[in-house]
């Protein structure tokens, strides 16, 4: 069977919802097609074997259900049951919702969960109230789904249209769990490209997505392993939060002959179900900026406690995007890169990301420890930039990210930038968000781009060490003039410490304060303080330490012509003048201060009690990747002599128009 006919089948399917038009909405449309295909699939698979399975189930009745269990998935030779004597073609036309659920619930358990997952059973009520439940049912008896018409594989493309026009149908939320095929097809293309040790035949390979879904990139990736390799074996793992996208992901499984027991539902982040796996490749598209404050104390504690025997190791972002820590999950389920007796070594990655990952967080942060571990570690393979506008639920700008641990040896230390924000196509209609799309030819070129891995316009080549830099503290020291003069008195009376005092204590210190010349402007710190104390004493006003440094404050104003004030004999900084300099990785922060610092703040210091964490030495190590500006190609302003002569014209017709109106 064909791809046209597959299509065709899913347009007949997704027709049959022109019956609930009226009586539903249309984003509810795919709640009820989806788990009808799957009922009528599972039920047209199971045909050839049913009459064993029910003669075994009536043997076998009195036995423990994991027994029995076990029995009847054996008679039926497929991963899944039915008990059950009924089939849609016979339930009865008076109690179809009593009979099809009495169906449903005599699917073995994983069956069975999906449907529960879809919440069946209510659209089941919803449609018998509508008066609607029958001829459904009798809709998707006469439909042959049976595995001698369609294969697995076209019965998995088939239910992949679906579940895309159903995403479609509700693009409010579709960005949530459905990433839009192009962007899939991409993706894939870009992990597996070049892979051929890994797909030799007779191979088993592992594709795997923390974020499910409805399980696009994993079809996909099977789907692109199946069209460029033969006989071999591609086994697919996932986990979802969403309960609705994992019956989907799990039902897409169920169709093509997965092992659905490798579809997890839960938290990734929090509650990893794979946690001893590792897989050849993995493919993600985690939400974009979503906070991970609800699971906040088990990532902490994980990263606290486990280190880099963790997932978490190199640190964590902040709690408003947890891009990142999908990243580092991904990462720590990389196959070790050395082959072993079953296995090519090391993975792939793709991950599609917004931009903040790039070069969200100055250097310490956790964002900049992760890029640093993960550019130092030589992880990171290439990035391509996408077009705006590509997804259901936003239109900003997003990232592929390529990571592999056994990059080809002409890659290895080096990072390929691609942008292919220019290659896209206008939507004839909008789909949400989703105004643009890459079409196939555009995707080939990507995929060329990257296989080249050669510098053009495009295409752009950097040594990881290019996008790193030591963050630097430059001091400039403290120079203030001091005055007793009334403005700054009555500054004094502000000062918290000073309010403290009773009031006669006050009193008595502003008098001896307005006893010393108010017209003596002191440029002179440790001058001025003796001549202060000496004041204070004549006067029998005692202060204490924070007293007398709350004073000097009030009566002192920043003065570049001033001493500058020294603490134990050193200049003391002044946190108002303190700035901070990116330094190029490799590069002397001595040679570089003198250079680029020093001719213009002669005065100025570097603060040598900064230190990097990790290496000891003076600045802070911080990682970036400032894509768009190794892009930016600058577009000189119009010449002036052009600007005028078209506001000239402007203004001309305005002129004209004016004068017609007055004629």
């Amino acid at each position: 069977m064909n791809t046209e006919n597959h299509s065709q089948t899913a347009a007949f399917l997704w027709s049959i919802a022109d019956l609930l038009r009226g009586d539903f909405k249309q984003s509810q449309y795919g709640r009820i097609i989806l788990p009808f295909t799957l009922l009528r699939r599972m039920e047209c698979v199971l045909a050839p074997t049913q009459a064993q399975v029910l003669e075994q189930a009536s043997i076998h009745k009195d036995k423990p259900d994991s027994v029995r269990d076990k029995l009847l998935l054996r008679a039926a030779g497929q991963q899944f049951f039915n008990a059950s004597k009924l089939t849609l073609g016979t339930l009865s036309d008076t109690q179809t919702a009593l009979d099809l659920m009495s169906y449903v619930q005599s699917f073995s358990k994983d069956a069975r969960e999906i449907f529960e997952h879809f919440h069946f059973e209510d659209f089941v009520q919803q449609l018998s109230a509508a008066n609607l439940l029958y001829q459904v049912v009798q809709r998707f008896a006469a439909t042959d789904l049976s595995p001698e018409r369609i294969s697995n594989f076209g019965m998995g493309i088939i239910f992949e249209e679906l579940i895309r026009k159903f995403a479609e149908s509700s693009n409010e939320t579709a960005g949530e769990h459905f990433t839009p095929r192009d962007i899939v097809h991409l993706t894939t293309s870009l992990v597996i490209t070049g892979q051929d040790d890994k797909l030799k035949p007779n191979s088993i390979v592992t594709i795997y997505d923390p974020t499910a879904g409805t399980g696009g990139f994993l079809s996909e990736g099977d789907e692109y392993i199946q069209s460029i390799s033969q006989q071999v074996t591609v086994s697919l793992h996932g986990q979802e939060l969403n309960p609705e996208s994992f019956a989907i992901c799990k039902a897409d499984m169920l169709i093509k002959g997965q092992d659905v027991s490798n579809i997890k539902l839960g938290n990734t982040l929090s509650d990893d179900q794979l946690a001893d796996n590792h897989f050849d490749f993995m493919l993600s598209n985690p939400p974009f900026g979503v906070e991970w404050k609800k699971v906040q104390k088990q990532i902490t504690d994980e990263h606290s406690e486990k280190g880099f025997n963790g997932r978490f190791g190199p640190g964590l972002p902040r709690v408003s995007d947890g891009s990142l820590l999908f990243l580092l999950h991904l990462v720590s389920k990389m196959r070790d890169p050395r082959a072993d007796g079953n296995h090519k070594g090391g993975s792939r990655i793709g991950i599609i990301l917004n931009g903040s990952p790039l070069f969200t967080g100055g250097a310490g942060s956790g964002e900049s420890e992760i890029r640093r571990y993960l550019l130092q570690n030589d992880l990171v393979e290439a990035i391509v930039a996408l077009p705006t506008d590509m997804f259901y639920n936003t239109g900003i700008a997003t990232y592929v990210w390529v990571l592999s641990n056994h990059k080809a040896a002409a890659r290895k230390g080096k990072v390929q930038l691609i942008d292919g924000s220019q290659h896209f196509a206008k939507m004839r209609k909008s789909l949400g968000s989703k105004r643009q799309y890459i079409t196939d030819e555009q995707i080939d070129e990507l995929v060329r781009l990257y296989g080249r891995f050669e510098e053009t316009p495009q295409s752009k080549i950097f040594p990881v060490e290019a996008f790193g830099y030591r963050r630097i503290t430059v001091e400039r020291p403290l120079r203030l003039n001091f005055q007793a003069n009334a403005e700054r008195i009555e500054k004094v009376l502000a000062e918290k410490a000073i309010q403290k005092r009773d009031a006669s204590a006050r009193q008595q210190l502003i008098e001896a304060l307005q006893s010393m010349d108010e017209s003596q402007l002191h440029r002179n710190r440790e001058q001025f303080s003796k001549l202060l104390n000496k004041t204070l004493n004549a006067h029998n006003v005692a202060v204490s330490g924070a007293e007398l440094k709350a004073i000097l404050t009030a009566l002192s104003e920043r003065d570049p012509e001033a001493d500058i004030c020294l603490v134990k004999g050193k200049p003391e900084a002044d946190a108002g003048l303190r700035d901070n300099e990116n330094v190029p990785l490799g590069e002397s922060v001595y040679d570089y201060f003198e250079r680029e610092v020093k001719p213009h703040v002669p005065d100025a210091w570097i603060d040598e009690s900064k230190t990097d964490a990790q290496d000891g030495e003076v600045g802070v190590v911080g990682f970036e990747i400032p894509f768009n500006r190794h892009f930016y190609v600058f577009q000189p302003p119009r010449p002036l002599e052009e600007i005028d002569r078209d506001l000239k014209a402007c203004t001309d017709r305005i002129k004209q128009m004016i004068e017609g109106l007055s004629a």
